[in-house]
């Protein structure tokens, strides 16, 4: 039986987009607080009815979150052009090797705007 389990995690950081004109608001320094879906997907082990326990994916989580929380995601390395996006795929990258079953990673700035990465 193959299904999909998400853990959602949050943290606060400021950024500036480099990517954007000179006098948009987005090029200007400024702060969200992210929410970040971590999508696994795989099959039930039938003796166990479970696909993985989500205290383990805390586990792999909670360092990546500890890297991005209350700072500059400029100053991070591979975040140099910070955008939902290339967040998406930096979350992605620095998860996969400790959670193969990793499907996809979905970041939301606001309530209303958001960006999926599928490996």
């Amino acid at each position: 039986m193959k299904l999909s389990l998400t853990k959602t995690f949050r943290f606060e950081a400021a950024h500036w987009l480099p990517c954007f004109p000179e006098g948009h608001k987005c090029r200007r320094m400024h702060g969200h607080s992210f929410v970040v879906d971590v999508v696994i997907e795989g099959d039930v082990d039938p003796a166990k009815g479970y696909l993985m326990d989500f205290a383990d994916m805390k586990k792999v989580i909670d360092p990546v979150c500890d890297q991005l929380d209350h700072y500059c995601l400029n100053d991070i390395p591979g975040l140099e052009n910070p955008t939902a996006e290339m967040l998406a795929v930096w979350v992605y990258d620095k998860l996969k090797p400790d959670l193969p079953l990793l499907k996809l990673i979905r970041v939301r700035e606001t309530c209303t705007s958001e960006a999926e990465y599928r490996g």
